[in-house]
């Protein structure tokens, strides 16, 4: 404090000027844990001590809470596709085989909805994100290749009207939402990964 009070009536008889945090930095200095204090020419850099983990600013919430919302819309988005592999797996059984023209037994359907299922939960947590997230991107990505020619022709109808193309079009949407989120890892505090990658250093699993 006395550090504080001495910068300050300096700079007050010789006319400094700082900026308003200035004065603050060397105060701080006494409430960060030793292995965080980073000294500069006054004292602390905030800049650093943010960095390091320590505190978030407002702005590192606001986006932190923006892709927590985010992962947790993609993650319930994939989690009923595979629990409907569980459950109804006789449809996704002839959907392979009038798409991809190919024979899956409900042995084979279970076991991708497990995978599934599993992929989910880490991506709620926010473990092995790049794992975790690029996993349920890559099986939404493969899904969309399987229909190229319906997005083409996003507004055809049925013989009632019907809009037919509508679900390739909102897949197109969930699939630019996974891009999004592979780019913002390093803005998801919110999560297990993101806790881990603050506290223990960056590791590209966390």
């Amino acid at each position: 404090m006395a550090d504080l009070l001495s910068l300050m009536t300096t700079d007050i008889k010789y006319g400094r000027k700082r900026s308003f945090i200035a004065p603050i930095i060397p105060a701080c200095h006494l409430l960060v844990p030793r292995r965080f204090r980073m000294v500069s020419a006054y004292g602390l850099s905030l800049h650093s001590f943010a960095s390091a983990g320590v505190i978030m600013t407002f702005y590192d919430r606001k986006d932190a809470a923006a892709v927590f919302i985010l992962r947790l819309g993609l993650v319930w988005f994939m989690f009923l596709w595979a629990v409907h592999k569980i459950i109804t797996p006789q449809q996704y059984q002839n959907l392979a085989k009038n798409i991809d023209g190919i024979e899956m037994s409900f042995a084979q359907i279970y076991a991708v909805g497990g995978v599934q299922i599993a992929l989910c939960v880490l991506a709620a947590l926010g473990v092995f994100r790049v794992f975790s997230y690029g996993g349920l991107a890559a099986m939404h990505f493969f899904t969309i290749t399987r229909q190229w020619e319906r997005y083409l022709d996003p507004f055809a109808l049925n013989d009632r009207g019907f809009p037919i193309n509508r679900n390739p079009v909102i897949a197109l949407a969930a699939m630019a939402a996974f891009v999004a989120l592979l780019l913002l890892i390093h803005r998801d505090h919110f999560s297990i990964g993101g806790w881990l990658r603050r506290h223990a250093s960056a590791r590209w699993w966390y």
